[in-house]
């Protein structure tokens, strides 16, 4: 089938590189399926997902990969005593009113791309398949393969150099051929797996499916499909759209982010940051609009220890009429980068109330697509922006100077030194678990001196690992039912910063100047929640509390950052045991903003929590 971009010449060469690497799983991911020739390759070896946003495109694909052979027709053969391929094309169809392709893409749409006569067959042929389906006299496997068929016989006969963003001014002899439907080709095989087809942007569909490996194909060029498959998009849907001009293409169309120069490196971003796939297997060529190295450094932000490895194969380029970003003579080189997806969550070492480690592939989810600086404005433990990949640095920002040191020490000093000076301090105190006196013992000796070392190791001490203080800025936590365990030590051991450039501030939030920021900054707010009961926001605590002013304070503050234009994200709840909290539900609504639920969390003070932006992902 003539395709941009089709890969059936290299499926071979994607599966060496799958053999090189030993990539193993049970799940293939064909995200920008196309044709779905590499779906269709590996359907008897995986459980196949396939998408596409076109609608043609994941017609093919059901065709090809919810059949293991080419269907029997066995009630329509029952029915009609022929194949349905020899029953349509002995077919007579005349015009009518209603046949679209007949009169806007033949010489009576003053549009050349096929004769009046295949048109007419496209016509005929298209609604006589959804006739059959609507009598049950073909199922849903059928029906697909059938209207697959159609799609790629129309390919055989336009009149055109192989996409549809022109025709010729002369009849091309393959057009002045009879039209005739035959069989798609597909790959039969002895089994077949419980596969999956999508018609969506990728980009959305990422965050919603998971598994072992994915190939990733997306457009290298400007080159929009959707202007260069028009026509057959029009067949598989005929929904009689709005057409315009000499080419005759359809008004409301999606027009992809990869093909548009000033988009396509945040698409990349998006698309790797939201996978959740251990396998990403990236074709791409060295005539791409994003630059090969450009994407292989994006690539190392979300790999595996920043390993990303680059395979390479020499391929025939496919011409089309838009050359703007062809190779000028440099030979297409088809390169395939792969990588292991980073998708663990790395929490934080430090105990503290409200953190979100357990929420935070949920958090990132809501991302935008391009995050350039985060600033993490009430850090904690730090589990919210030790996690976020952003291309130009991280900001951690906490006011407690408590939680601030310790977290410091956590970032700054090695893990073998943190661990050996734990065990040091454990062992020179005698702690054990419930073990008052020696705990006490710690306790009073890091009231004199404030190391936050020493805090560290009382707060795993600590009663429900609580940092909490007198008036007098003694901590006075008693002891609790914990221990420095395994876990802990491996939490220490694992535990960095995802972006390599961050910046750690101990300051009130509402000292930090905004404008100080780019504008591809994204703020992320994780305040004390004004309608729980928490000891930690009492205001008891020797640290201060959090009260409607504190609340109102706030929400005015990401109200200016709002009015700048920056994006935020703030964690918080609506209701909790019968209250509603009206100043956040009046804000949001007066403004507009975005609630986006987020679920149940917290043991000690279960909560129904909810994200609220002021960007849609997805305009």
């Amino acid at each position: 089938m003539r395709y941009l971009g089709n890969k059936s010449n290299l499926v071979h060469f994607i599966d060496e590189v799958i053999q090189k690497y030993n990539i193993e799983g049970e799940i293939f991911a064909d995200l920008f399926a196309g044709t779905c020739s590499v779906g269709d390759y590996f359907k008897d070896r995986y459980k196949i997902i396939a998408n596409d946003y076109m609608k043609f495109s994941s017609i093919i694909c059901k065709a090809k990969i919810l059949n293991h052979q080419i269907p029997k027709f066995d009630d329509f053969t029952k029915l009609y005593k022929v194949n349905p391929f020899t029953w349509l094309n002995n077919r007579e169809y005349e015009p009518r009113s209603n046949y679209f392709v007949f009169k806007n893409y033949t010489p009576v749409g003053d549009r050349m791309y096929l004769t009046e006569e295949n048109a007419l067959k496209i016509d005929g042929m298209r609604l006589d398949i959804e006739e059959l389906y609507k009598n049950e006299i073909l199922d849903e496997k059928e029906y697909s393969f059938l209207l697959a068929s159609l799609l790629g016989s129309v390919l055989k006969v336009s009149n055109t150099s192989g996409t549809y963003q022109a025709f010729f001014k002369f009849w091309e002899p393959r057009a002045l051929k009879e039209f005739k439907i035959i069989p798609l080709e597909i790959n039969e095989t002895d089994k077949i797996y419980d596969n999956e087809i999508y018609n969506i942007n990728t980009n959305k569909l990422i965050r919603e499916i998971s598994g072992d490996i994915a190939y990733i194909d997306p457009p290298y060029t400007i080159t929009q499909y959707t202007n260069s498959y028009h026509l057959l998009e029009t067949v598989a849907k005929y929904d009689y759209p709005n057409i315009f001009g000499k080419t005759g293409r359809r008004s409301n169309r999606e027009l992809s982010g990869y093909s548009n120069k000033g988009k396509a490196i945040e698409e990349f971003e998006d698309l790797f940051r939201q996978i959740q796939f251990t396998h990403v297997l990236v074709s791409y060529s060295n005539q791409s609009i994003v630059p090969i190295g450009d994407l292989v450094e994006l690539a190392k932000k979300f790999a595996v220890d920043g390993k990303v490895y680059i395979e390479s194969n020499e391929y025939r380029e496919y011409a089309t009429n838009n050359s703007s970003h062809k190779g000028k003579g440099k030979k297409l080189k088809e390169m395939i980068i792969y990588f292991k997806k980073d998708m663990r969550v790395n929490k934080s070492p430090l105990n503290y109330s409200g953190s979100k480690d357990g929420i935070m592939p949920l958090l990132t989810k809501e991302l935008p697509k391009h995050v350039g600086t985060f600033v993490d404005m009430m850090g904690g433990a730090f589990n919210v922006g030790a996690n976020v990949v952003a291309t130009d640095c991280v900001v951690y920002n906490e006011y407690n100077r408590y939680v601030y040191d310790i977290v410091k020490l956590l970032i700054e000093n090695k893990p073998d030194f943190i661990l050996d000076e734990v065990n040091k301090i454990i062992d020179k105190y005698g702690l054990k678990k419930k073990d008052k006196e020696s705990y006490m013992k710690l306790r009073e000796d890091y009231n004199k001196c404030k190391d936050p070392l020493y805090l560290f190791v009382l707060q795993i001490y600590a009663f429900q690992n609580m940092i909490r203080f007198n008036n007098s800025q003694q901590m006075n936590t008693p002891v609790g039912n914990n221990e420095f365990s395994d876990g802990i030590a491996e939490r220490i051991k694992s535990f960095y910063v995802r972006t390599t450039n961050y910046e750690l501030i101990c300051n009130n939030y509402q000292d930090i100047d905004i404008t100080s920021f780019p504008i591809d900054t994204v703020f992320y707010f994780d305040p004390p929640y004004f309608i729980t009961k928490a000891e930690y926001n009492d205001g008891k605590r020797g640290l201060e509390g959090w009260d409607s002013d504190k609340e109102s304070e706030m929400l005015n503050y990401i109200l200016n950052l709002h009015k700048h234009n920056y994006k935020f994200m703030l964690s918080n709840v609506l209701t909790h045991n019968g209250k509603k909290h009206h100043l956040l539900i009046e804000w949001i609504e007066e403004h507009g903003f975005n609630i986006i639920p987020i679920g149940k969390t917290g043991i000690k003070y279960p909560r129904e929590e909810v994200l609220i932006t002021n960007y849609n992902i997805f305009e």
